[in-house]
């Protein structure tokens, strides 16, 4: 999939708001006070302006009413200053279209928003009603932006090196020191940059553009993000959608091991029931172990062109690269057991490809001083670089040690939190969600990120929930699968009895079989 489109006009203020009628008189009836459930957020306003010029055009944009939503970056200390965030209301293709609209919450946290506007479209989001986008606190495209081009370059530079040997650590706390120092700086409130900030971001979204009623769609973090809205500021949602669940009151540093491998597992257990995948590729388990082993034993250094072209790249291959480029889908669900098998016969180009893709990193598109403020608020306290080495053990027993040690995608996570030094905000957030709003939780089988068991968790306590399990796709569900559009299709019409026909008999795509 490509992301494309074309550059956007502004925004007249009569237009932004027509579509959902008139705004607030005043910001007090418009606004509340910070923070629980039934309360809206405080001093949020909605200024009309141009849509961001994107580098890959957007062709949603061409026709969409853009501009800021102004907030206070820190609702918990007064005179805090306004921050900026950038907004789109992309209208319904339907020529009578719903007056909900849906307001999507985007993974990361930290990933450019706006970039994920074709897939949403792509999907069919703004089919039947308009289509709502706002990049969360410190996006691109937001002010201020809370971009780490030094994290960019460093993860650049780590291909070339063991994943987690001491260079690479300390490649990443210098980098992460650098950012954190300028960010500091520059006058940003580290702290606001959180989940319970986000979600009274799009409380005041709501109240500022006069809807009195809107679904939700949020996949990964977005879920995460989408269950904390629900729970603090539930007025005005008609139904909650999330992909690739992630629970509020499971999202810890430990937990990450669990879906690595459910995901590789399911994958693993999706090959033995394809009857040449299995002739083929019988151990599959036992083969990716001895990868591991010997890999972490004996790296192998290589040069790989990255897969969408350029000169090549010095990689290291390690056991802790290979397992994070599986979870990362770095390879691609059905050619992983192909690459396995590759790499046990000494033809290890399909993980040194994907490992060479690392080096080519838009530098400066990601907001990692959210993603470390929230990661280091809310998922890393509490548990500590044992606790995260038993939870690899407990997954992948006989595996190294020196793989187990650092949590898939998140690798030395507990010392970058000592060096971005935010608050411990995770008894507020690790609470579960209860509610009666309308929800569907969407999940892969292949997810190795966020994995499928986990949305179990989320629907014990949303006593409206409807769940289904797509079979054969990693992270974020809907985008891949023409089922899933269809099943969020159905709920967004129809939340209380939304038709889950299509996923029955639904079976993953066949496998790469390669010749003996």
């Amino acid at each position: 999939m490509t992301k494309h489109g074309i550059h956007a006009v502004a925004a007249t203020a009569a237009v932004a708001l027509a579509a959902f009628g008139p705004a607030p008189s005043n910001a007090a009836s418009a606004h509340g006070h910070p923070a629980e459930a039934g309360q809206a957020a405080p001093s949020s306003r909605f200024v009309p302006g141009p849509c961001p010029q994107t580098p890959e055009p957007i062709a949603a944009l061409s026709t969409a009413r853009c501009g800021f939503l102004e907030v206070p970056e820190n609702r918990e200390r007064p005179g805090s200053r306004t921050i900026r965030l950038a907004v789109a209301v992309i209208p319904a293709t339907s020529a009578k279209p719903a007056d909900d609209p849906v307001v999507f919450m985007a993974g990361g946290p930290g990933g450019d928003t706006f970039d994920d506007i074709p897939f949403l479209v792509g999907s069919g989001l703004n089919r039947d009603r308009a289509l709502i986008v706002m990049a969360q606190r410190g996006n691109l495209y937001d002010r201020p932006n809370l971009a780490c081009p030094e994290l960019d370059r460093s993860s650049a530079k780590a291909v070339g090196l063991g994943y987690d040997v001491p260079q690479a650590k300390r490649l990443l706390l210098d980098s992460a020191k650098k950012c954190r120092n300028r960010l500091a700086a520059d006058g940003i409130d580290l702290s606001a940059y959180n989940t319970t900030e986000n979600a009274a971001d799009f409380a005041g979204l709501r109240t500022a553009l006069g809807i009195p009623r809107w679904n939700v769609y949020g996949y990964s973090y977005g879920s995460d993000l989408a269950l904390t809205y629900l729970r603090r500021h539930p007025q005005g949602v008609r139904a909650v959608a999330i992909d690739s669940v992630t629970p509020p009151q499971i999202a810890t540093l430990p937990w990450t091991w669990s879906s690595a491998r459910e995901g590789i597992e399911n994958l693993f257990k999706a090959c033995a029931a394809e009857p040449g995948c299995k002739s083929r590729y019988p151990d599959l388990r036992r083969t990716l172990t001895e990868q591991v082993r010997r890999l972490e034993k004996r790296p192998l250094t290589l040069n790989a062109r990255p897969p969408r072209g350029g000169d090549p790249v010095k990689v290291v291959l390690d056991g802790g690269a290979v397992l994070n480029l599986l979870v990362a889908n770095a390879v691609k669900p059905p050619d992983v057991p192909a690459a396995i098998e590759e790499l046990a016969h000494g033809r290890p180009e399909r993980f040194a490809q994907a490992r060479a893709a690392g080096s080519v990193q838009v530098v400066g598109a990601s907001a990692h001083g959210l993603t470390e403020s929230v990661a280091c608020s809310e998922w890393v306290p509490g548990s500590t670089p044992t606790d995260v080495l038993k939870a690899g053990r407990r997954a992948f027993p006989g595996w190294p040690d020196t793989v187990l040690a650092q949590a898939p995608q998140l690798p030395f996570q507990h010392q970058v939190c000592r060096v971005w030094d935010v608050p411990d905000r995770s008894s507020a957030q690790r609470v579960a969600t209860v509610s009666a709003v309308p929800t569907l939780t969407i999940s892969g089988t292949f997810d190795t990120k966020t994995g499928a068991s986990w949305a179990r968790d989320a629907a014990r306590t949303l006593s409206r929930s409807t769940s289904v399990k797509i079979p054969g796709i990693g992270h974020w569900v809907v985008p891949q699968s023409p089922c899933a559009q269809r099943v969020l299709a159905s709920f967004l019409a129809r939340p209380t009895a939304p038709d889950t026909a299509c996923v029955a008999g639904l079976t993953p795509k066949p496998f790469t079989i390669i010749p003996k």
